[in-house]
């Protein structure tokens, strides 16, 4: 009888370590994840980064007279850069978007602008540059989703704790980003 409740005992710490073992190794895996989701994103903003100022010298070629507009764009883009957190960045980047429209919409009123292969090259790269930012973007947040949901969930939560797993931040559409979806006024 003794040794049935011994054997029993054994299984059933090999089975709490074995639980530990792989809850462990989850968390490793979906932090790592997260980094590397977040990688990505910087990976697509960099490449933004490095055509707005092609895309700004082209267009002041044509417009002339839109210097206001020329210069918000490149403010939001150093303020993009320099953002830190991933609250700060999201904030930056959405304004990014918004004001990268302003340029799109000038060309509507300069129409060798809006010719210009440049101009349209820059155009159809920052376009497939924002389709994959907003695809690491999602890869992001589900990565994210997994890892504050692991460390919510019972029992795996003890464990997340106790190794020091931190719940990360969504990089979400904000207030700001909400208003970069309407239609860009332009007024001259």
């Amino acid at each position: 009888m003794l040794n049935a409740i011994l054997i029993i005992l054994i299984i059933l710490i090999l089975i709490a370590g074995l639980y530990f073992l792989a809850t462990y190794n989850k968390f490793v895996t979906l932090k790592n994840r997260v980094k590397e989701a977040w990688s990505d994103i910087e990976v697509q903003m960099k490449r933004r980064y490095d055509l707005i100022p092609n895309l700004v010298e082209t267009v002041k070629g044509y417009a002339k007279h839109e210097s206001g507009t020329l210069e918000a764009v490149i403010k939001a883009r150093n303020a993009a850069i320099s953002a830190n957190s991933v609250e700060d960045k999201a904030k930056a980047e959405n304004v990014l978007s918004g004001t990268l429209k302003s340029i799109f919409a000038l060309s509507e009123s300069y129409p060798n602008l809006k010719a210009n292969e440049n101009f349209l090259e820059l155009q159809r790269e920052l376009t497939d540059t924002e389709n994959k930012l907003q695809a690491a973007r999602r890869f992001y947040n589900s990565n994210v989703l997994a890892l504050n949901t692991k460390l919510e969930m019972f029992p795996s939560n003890i464990i997340g704790n106790a190794f020091g797993f931190k719940a990360q931040e969504f990089f979400k559409l904000d207030e700001t980003e909400q208003a970069a979806k309407q239609p860009v006024k332009v007024s001259f």
